[in-house]
């Protein structure tokens, strides 16, 4: 039984091919040691599924210098031994709340030498199941969609697709997309309340750019070309009528199923009902620590919605759940850390007389009044010391929510939207109990109980996984917490851990938007390629999904991956070859999630893309997307950067990409060995340089742990957030308030000027000494770099921290070591 203690109140692969889906989210690839003759400079990727934010909406502005828009900022590309010379932004940025001006230049092609040459992949043969010829009877609108901004939630590496096999399948530059299958649509997507219409043979789905028979109402399936029946309901009068069907008019549909058979009914904001949050907390914190903390909670706690049913939980050496019936003072009940509890002990607390989950309006002045009670860390022990049982406080907050807290309301039993979140609050590493490793790094036995440590983490978040709820860490504070043992909890959890220098303004922030975050559950993505394209890699917060397609559709080969959750905040990197040269004009690709909502409908979201293929290398590096191409390029590299010594090794194989992109896709300098880079793809190799040198693959960071964090964040974040953790964006501060966008080299850093520098999970602003030295005028500039800070970075998770400092101070290393360097070079380059 638990103790009342009373308490003064003062987170498949594709047929044919041989290779694995690792499990995990992300999981990484595991190298056998090889010497560097023996290893390929750039093996062909095997098949994998590994394992936030929205951009500020001033600066959501279709004039983006960006490939997706059609505007390339050209720069002189260099070898990736020495910095590139600075790039070009040639299109201003639109005023919003802060208006921005660019400045003009000329790109300049380098050449390279032709040393190296790397290995193409060569997949197995693929079956073909024939086509059927009709005449194409759908709309002529379909033409008009041939770019990326026509297909929401999808961004492809390039807008068309090389019909050589060759070419198409070269490792150094690859083909791919980015998909976000949970990201929010704007304007809302059209909503299909019906069952699909997909096809017998492969199972993909009924779309714009089918070909139908207007007499019969059949329609080919762009997969496999094969005939399917509409049940009549594609038979029209003429293709004009067929433009009232959504998924015969958009790209992007949402087929729903509320579940409670009521026609035309469709869930709004206010049928939500909010998944339970536990907040699991370390109590052997510091007096200041704790102080930040309490802060960050009660702030927490007055932003949450009335409705959301609140848990909390603290653990030291042993777990105290606290009970919201008790309104006069804070009470808990207590249960021992050092091992899992027993199901008849969770039973007999859980169907006690206490309530541990309660809506906020209800017992909102009790959760204050829990939260003001909490004390500080009262013996004499060092802090990675201390005894904490992280993991059995996460299994009793796990039996809170699945205990009797279904909600009963006019006889209808509502369960709770979405994903439960628990979210714990970690100030050191679990040292006590089931999960736990010793205090000491030197204890004799330290591997083995590591081990087997790391592998109950991963059953615990596989737990929470099976029971529908996310397990997020937020680590802060100075002591290591061991995050290589508790990147698995989250992780398997689909979940995310974060580390924060204290309990303050991030730690705060981040605790609101994780709560905040909608998570969908039961999430399936599906992808389907036509004409001999397969994928061969996938990188995201998933996994191998095992589902027998067949018993359905006769040849279903799509590949299919279970997702951990479903969010804004997340994408899937997914790599394309060719098995074979395309003959037809078009391919296609179609992209089916399948999840259940905060609302309680069952969504089945459906993308279809279309692009043109082309025999011409010039016009398929027109059109490849530098920035969507880099992120990829960053994903397949860092899945390879498990250690520091696999990302020294990542560094020469990013120096090798760009030089074998010049021999395969440049032109040879005439009576010469050397190769000119193509002028195409002039911001691709600036935008790897960056990876190169910066916090993912560098080492300008303090820990590993840190960048493991950093790189685990990456290999799952949506595009945005990935493109600024892989290039910082250099903003500088003007007269009348306006803010210029540069290069991000050192040259940037004036005297006289302001600069911000946006790289992601971090913001920084500089202030020149010239500036700092005038008080008034710097109060003014910091105020306004200050303001677009935290406008650029309003809607990211995890929250980016914000410091500010002055030039030749010590945390100006900060900044600088984010920046080319481009002080040392030729004034001529340097113009």
């Amino acid at each position: 039984m638990a103790n009342r203690q009373q308490l003064s109140s003062s987170t498949v692969s594709p047929s044919n091919l041989d290779t694995k889906l690792g499990l995990g989210a992300p999981s990484f690839l595991s190298h056998s040691p090889s010497s560097p003759a023996s290893r390929p400079r750039f093996p062909p990727p095997p098949v994998i599924v590994q394992s936030n934010q929205m951009p500020s909406p001033s600066l959501k502005t279709p004039n983006l210098p960006s490939p997706a828009n059609g505007i390339r900022a050209g720069s002189p590309v260099p070898h990736m031994s020495t910095p590139p010379g600075p790039p070009v932004f040639s299109s201003p940025l639109q005023p919003a709340a802060v208006p921005f001006r660019t400045s003009p230049a000329t790109p300049q092609p380098i050449a390279y030498s032709s040393g190296s040459s790397l290995p193409t992949s060569s997949p197995p043969p693929h079956f073909s199941n024939g086509s059927v010829e009709l005449q194409r009877q759908t709309s002529d609108f379909t033409e008009e969609l041939t770019n990326d901004a026509d297909y929401p939630n999808v961004l492809f590496s390039a807008h068309k697709v090389l019909k050589q096999k060759k070419l198409t399948n070269v490792p150094s530059l690859g083909f791919g997309a980015l998909v976000s299958p949970g990201g929010e649509v704007s304007p809302g997507p059209q909503i299909i309340q019906r069952d699909p219409h997909r096809c017998q043979n492969c199972g993909a789905y009924a779309n714009l750019y089918c070909n139908i028979l207007l007499g019969s109402g059949q329609w080919q399936c762009v997969i496999c070309r094969n005939l399917n029946g509409s049940e009549g309901e594609y038979i029209a009068p003429s293709k004009e009528e067929l433009r009232n069907l959504p998924e015969l008019s958009s790209p992007l549909v949402d087929y729903v199923q509320t579940g409670n058979k009521r026609p035309g009914f469709i869930p709004v904001s206010e049928s939500r009902i909010s998944a339970p949050i536990v907040l699991v907390i370390d109590e052997c914190l510091d007096e200041q620590h704790l102080q930040h903390l309490q802060s960050s909670l009660h702030a927490f706690l007055d932003s949450l919605p009335p409705t959301t049913k609140l848990g909390i939980v603290l653990y030291g050496r042993t777990v105290s759940v606290y009970d919201f019936s008790e309104e006069s003072m804070a009470s808990a009940d207590v249960l021992s850390g050092d091992k899992s509890p027993s199901e008849e002990t969770l039973r007999a607390f859980i169907y006690g007389t206490g309530i541990y989950l309660s809506t906020i309006h209800a017992s909102l002045s009790v959760a204050h009044a829990i939260l003001s009670s909490l004390t500080p860390y009262k013996l004499n022990s060092p802090e990675v010391s201390r005894d904490r049982c992280l993991g059995t406080a996460v299994e009793v907050a796990l039996a809170i929510i699945q205990g009797p807290s279904a909600e009963m309301s006019r006889g209808v039993v509502k369960r709770p939207g979405g994903n439960s979140r628990i979210i714990v609050g970690a100030g050191g590493p679990c040292t006590y109990g089931p999960g736990s490793v010793p205090h000491s790094l030197g204890h004799p036995n330290y591997l083995h109980l590591e081990k087997t440590a790391l592998k109950w983490m991963e059953n615990l978040g596989r737990e929470a996984h099976r029971q529908n709820t996310v397990v997020d860490i937020l680590c802060a504070g100075t002591c290591p917490v061991r995050v290589p043992l508790l990147q698995p909890l989250a992780k398997s959890s689909g979940g995310v851990l974060i580390l924060h220098d204290d309990f303050g303004e991030a730690f705060g922030v981040n605790l609101q938007r994780a709560s905040a975050r909608a998570a969908g559950s039961h999430g399936l993505l599906e992808i389907r390629c036509s004409d001999n394209i397969f994928v061969s890699q996938v990188v995201g917060p998933g996994e191998e999904a095992h589902i027998d397609g067949n018993e359905s559709f006769k040849n279903d080969n799509a590949l299919a991956i279970q997702m951990l959750s479903v969010e804004e905040t997340q994408s899937f990197a997914v790599s394309m070859e060719n098995r074979a040269d395309i003959k037809s004009d078009f391919v296609y690709f179609q992209f089916a999630v399948q999840y259940s909502n905060i609302y309680h409908a069952d969504i089945s979201r459906v993308i279809t893309v279309r692009l043109p293929t082309v025999d011409s290398i010039s016009a398929y590096l027109e059109s490849v997307q530098d920035e969507v191409a880099a992120v990829l390029i960053g994903k397949r590299t860092l899945l390879r950067a498990k250690t520091l010594n696999d990302a020294l090794d990542m560094r020469l194989t990013l120096d090798e990409r760009i030089k074998d992109i010049a021999i395969k896709f440049g032109s040879q300098v005439p009576k010469s060995k050397l190769y000119r880079y193509p002028k195409e793809l002039s911001l691709l190799p600036e935008l790897l340089f960056h990876l190169r040198r910066g916090p993912l693959l560098g080492s300008i960071l303090g820990h590993e742990d840190e960048r493991s964090v950093l790189l685990s964040l990456f290999l799952n974040a949506s595009f945005d957030l990935s493109l600024r953790m892989l290039a910082p964006r250099c903003l500088m501060h003007r007269e009348g308030g306006t803010f210029e966008e540069l290069p991000a080299y050192d040259l940037a850093m004036q005297s006289d000027a302001a600069v911000v520098l946006d790289h992601g999970t971090d913001v920084f602003i500089w202030l020149g000494a010239e500036l700092a030295a005038q008080e008034g005028k710097s109060a003014a500039a910091l105020a306004a770099c200050r303001t677009l800070a935290e406008e650029l970075t309003e809607l990211r998770f995890p929250a980016p921290r914000i410091l500010a400092f002055k030039e030749g101070s010590s945390q100006a290393r900060y900044f600088v070591s984010r920046l080319i360097p481009a002080h040392k070079d030729p004034p001529y380059e340097q113009v």
